[in-house]
Protein backbone atom coordinates (compact mmCIF):
# COMPACT_ATOMS: atom_id res chain seq x y z
CA UNK A 1 0.00 0.00 0.00
CA UNK A 2 1.21 3.16 -1.20
CA UNK A 3 0.53 6.59 1.16
CA UNK A 4 -0.02 9.53 -0.90
CA UNK A 5 0.46 12.53 1.11
CA UNK A 6 -1.31 15.99 -0.43
CA UNK A 7 1.09 18.76 0.35
CA UNK A 8 -0.40 21.44 -1.84
CA UNK A 9 -4.17 21.26 -2.88
CA UNK A 10 -3.69 23.40 -5.94
CA UNK A 11 -1.36 25.53 -8.12
CA UNK A 12 0.02 22.94 -8.38
CA UNK A 13 -1.54 19.55 -6.94
CA UNK A 14 1.36 18.19 -5.36
CA UNK A 15 2.24 14.81 -2.80
CA UNK A 16 4.72 12.84 -1.26
CA UNK A 17 4.52 9.32 -2.21
CA UNK A 18 5.63 6.66 0.72
CA UNK A 19 5.86 2.87 0.57
CA UNK A 20 5.80 2.47 4.38
CA UNK A 21 8.47 4.72 6.43
CA UNK A 22 9.79 5.61 2.72
CA UNK A 23 9.34 8.51 0.51
CA UNK A 24 9.70 6.76 -3.25
CA UNK A 25 8.11 9.53 -5.64
CA UNK A 26 6.61 12.99 -5.92
CA UNK A 27 3.63 13.78 -8.19
CA UNK A 28 2.50 17.37 -9.06
CA UNK A 29 0.17 19.13 -11.41
CA UNK A 30 0.77 22.63 -12.73
CA UNK A 31 -0.12 24.17 -15.39
CA UNK A 32 -2.03 21.00 -17.03
CA UNK A 33 1.50 18.93 -16.79
CA UNK A 34 1.74 16.30 -14.53
CA UNK A 35 5.11 14.74 -13.90
CA UNK A 36 6.59 11.83 -11.37
CA UNK A 37 9.83 11.56 -9.72
CA UNK A 38 11.16 9.13 -7.84
CA UNK A 39 12.13 8.71 -5.42
CA UNK A 40 11.75 12.68 -5.06
CA UNK A 41 11.11 15.50 -6.90
CA UNK A 42 14.18 16.07 -9.45
CA UNK A 43 14.96 12.77 -9.40
CA UNK A 44 14.27 10.25 -11.90
CA UNK A 45 11.56 11.39 -14.31
CA UNK A 46 9.11 8.14 -14.76
CA UNK A 47 5.78 9.41 -15.72
CA UNK A 48 3.99 12.60 -17.67
CA UNK A 49 0.80 13.52 -18.70
CA UNK A 50 -1.20 16.15 -19.97
CA UNK A 51 -4.77 16.00 -17.63
CA UNK A 52 -7.40 18.68 -18.11
CA UNK A 53 -7.19 20.01 -14.84
CA UNK A 54 -4.57 23.12 -14.50
CA UNK A 55 -3.84 23.10 -11.26
CA UNK A 56 -5.59 20.65 -9.65
CA UNK A 57 -7.12 17.25 -11.28
CA UNK A 58 -10.21 17.27 -12.30
CA UNK A 59 -12.51 15.38 -9.65
CA UNK A 60 -13.25 12.58 -13.06
CA UNK A 61 -9.88 12.28 -13.56
CA UNK A 62 -7.77 12.26 -9.95
CA UNK A 63 -7.78 8.60 -9.18
CA UNK A 64 -7.44 8.03 -12.98
CA UNK A 65 -3.99 9.65 -12.89
CA UNK A 66 -2.65 9.15 -9.76
CA UNK A 67 -3.07 5.15 -10.23
CA UNK A 68 -0.86 5.47 -13.05
CA UNK A 69 1.61 7.38 -11.47
CA UNK A 70 1.29 4.77 -8.29
CA UNK A 71 1.95 2.60 -11.01
CA UNK A 72 4.87 3.87 -12.64
CA UNK A 73 6.51 4.51 -9.29
CA UNK A 74 5.67 0.88 -8.37
CA UNK A 75 7.46 -0.26 -11.96
CA UNK A 76 10.36 2.13 -11.23
CA UNK A 77 11.20 0.10 -7.69
CA UNK A 78 10.68 -3.17 -9.14
CA UNK A 79 12.88 -2.42 -12.56
CA UNK A 80 15.06 1.17 -11.64
CA UNK A 81 15.37 3.46 -13.62
CA UNK A 82 15.25 1.94 -17.13
CA UNK A 83 12.37 0.19 -16.56
CA UNK A 84 10.22 -0.50 -19.98
CA UNK A 85 6.74 0.93 -20.44
CA UNK A 86 5.00 -1.74 -21.83
CA UNK A 87 6.28 -4.20 -19.09
CA UNK A 88 3.36 -5.63 -16.68
CA UNK A 89 1.86 -2.89 -14.70
CA UNK A 90 1.63 -4.29 -11.05
CA UNK A 91 -1.25 -4.67 -8.43
CA UNK A 92 -0.98 -1.16 -6.41
CA UNK A 93 -3.31 0.81 -4.10
CA UNK A 94 -3.01 3.54 -2.51
CA UNK A 95 -4.41 6.38 0.00
CA UNK A 96 -4.77 10.11 0.16
CA UNK A 97 -3.81 11.64 3.32
CA UNK A 98 -4.57 15.17 4.08
CA UNK A 99 -7.82 15.75 1.29
CA UNK A 100 -8.70 19.16 1.20
CA UNK A 101 -12.20 18.43 0.44
CA UNK A 102 -12.74 17.97 -2.89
Amino acid sequence: MFKLILTCGACPEQYDVYEGDRMVGYIRLRHGHMTVDCPDCGGDLVYTANPKGDGMFEDDERDIYLREAVEAIARWMRDGPAFRDDSPLPEVDYEIDGNPGW
